[in-house]
């Protein structure tokens, strides 16, 4: 094999290598969508899988360290269970009562979710109004849509 040769099929190698291992430390590649419900029911199933999850965020429930990054909040589907949730980072800018809560992290054996990413769907986004005029039931109506789909 002449020499351009190995270094072609060298490159080649190496760019393969690379985009498997990009792919597969990816945690979203391998991540579940898991209701709030299935995951208090069976959160010892889950442990140690990336999963993704959605609720309506409890305000109540809100605790905010700016200091140490920390954010503790529920989410939780209507009618059914909570959910506790951590998250290390900021807190989102939108977070309202009854605004729908998009996580993904792990459940931890405690049944406490510890979220790596935490976005909210924006309800100005969607209603077409400021936040003052936020309709709550109709958020709600929304989070059941996307749950039926």
């Amino acid at each position: 094999m002449s020499k351009n040769k190995k270094i072609v099929t060298g490159l080649a190698l190496a760019a393969v290598a690379f985009v498997i291992m990009m792919f597969s430390t990816m945690p979203s590649a391998g991540s579940k969508e898991i209701t709030i419900a299935d995951l208090t029911e069976n959160g010892s199933k889950y442990e140690g899988d990336y999963i993704m999850t959605q609720g309506l965020l409890n305000k109540e429930s809100v605790t905010w360290d700016a200091d140490k990054l920390e954010l503790r909040f529920e989410i939780y589907e209507e009618g059914q269970c909570t959910l506790q949730v951590f998250h290390k980072g900021i807190k989102p800018d939108n977070f309202s009562e009854d605004v729908i809560v998009l996580l993904e992290g792990f459940i931890q054996k405690d049944g406490v979710f510890e979220a790596e990413k935490v976005q909210t769907k924006c309800p100005t986004k969607y209603e077409g109004e400021d936040m003052e005029n936020y309709d709550t039931e109709m958020h709600k109506e929304m989070y059941k849509n996307d749950k039926e789909e």
